[in-house]
């Protein structure tokens, strides 16, 4: 990497961000495309994040993406595309001449993985664990998956009714159903729902199990991700026989949705860089093509 003069500059905030796996991965997507910048994470914060998006600006910052506690915060200093507001949450900041621009390329993440596998989801029911901020992000890929029924299942119980009200003012056509934080409600759904999501922060920590048995034919998709790959959402999917991924391939898509709209590029190959950052951490390395069962 040659550093000079021109070199323009991206990264990452949030607190903490010593562990992001992006700079590694956005680096790949800059020297693939011979592009003189550089990718840097940035640790900030909350308090002091009004002070550090004055800096990010002041040192000529390009853009950078947002994770962790900032993602709803940063959407209050910004103006976020249509996707981001109904969403409410914002990934993906970059400059222009009048101030900071912002979307969200989670949802584009979510629906890219979900497209790399085959599966096609239009008029078949998904089941969504979480009510937060990705869950949203989820919700709305699931909206443009076209799926025909999505049943939410939360262990608080007023967050999932805030979460349904929120689901039926942005997408009024879709079908939501809430699911009882209870085995018996989880195992009726599962049966039906060809892909099954976890916004949960379940599995972040070790020793965490996943409180349901699962069953039922299809994908699993876990938004959380550890190094091994096995988080407890991921290893219940295995012994229910679904084929099953954590939240890597989610973090590179919506990394390379972020780099094309830094760039006004296509989407690089987020299924390469997959496969290159599976070798890097040192896990069995899996196509994600062919996971469609039916």
């Amino acid at each position: 990497m040659n550093i000079n003069g021109t070199t323009k500059t991206y990264g990452i905030i949030g607190w903490p961000v010593e562990h992001s796996l992006s700079p590694r991965f956005q680096s790949r997507f800059i020297e693939a495309n011979n592009i003189n910048a550089v990718y840097v994470p940035f640790g900030v914060a909350p308090e002091l994040l009004t002070q550090a998006m004055h800096g990010l600006w002041a040192l000529g910052v390009e853009g950078f993406n947002v994770t962790v506690p900032h993602k709803e915060s940063i959407f209050q200093m910004v103006d976020a595309d249509a996707d981001a507001r109904k969403i409410g949450a914002v990934n993906t900041v970059r400059r222009n001449a009048k101030g900071w621009l912002a979307t969200n390329t989670d949802w584009r993440g979510f629906k890219s993985v979900v497209d790399a596998s085959g599966l096609d989801m239009a008029g078949k029911e998904a089941l969504l664990f979480g009510a937060g901020g990705t869950s949203r992000a989820v919700l709305h890929a699931l909206n443009a998956l076209n799926v025909s029924k999505v049943n939410i299942c939360n262990r608080n119980p007023e967050r999932l009714a805030g979460f349904l009200r929120f689901a039926k003012e942005a997408y009024p056509t879709l079908h939501c159903q809430p699911i009882a934080w209870q085995q018996s409600e989880v195992s009726d759904v599962c049966r039906d729902s060809r892909l099954l999501i976890n916004t949960t922060s379940i599995g972040l920590k070790t020793g965490q199990e996943f409180p349901f048995v699962l069953c039922g034919d299809g994908i699993a998709m876990d938004a959380v991700y550890r190094p091994d790959g096995k988080t407890t959402f991921v290893e219940a999917a295995a012994l229910a026989g679904r084929l099953s991924v954590d939240g890597l391939p989610m973090l590179i898509a919506q990394g390379a949705a972020s780099f094309a709209w830094w760039h006004d590029c296509d989407m690089p190959d987020f299924t390469q860089a997959l496969h290159q950052m599976q070798q890097d951490l040192k896990r069995q390395v899996r196509p994600l093509s062919g996971w469609a069962i039916g």
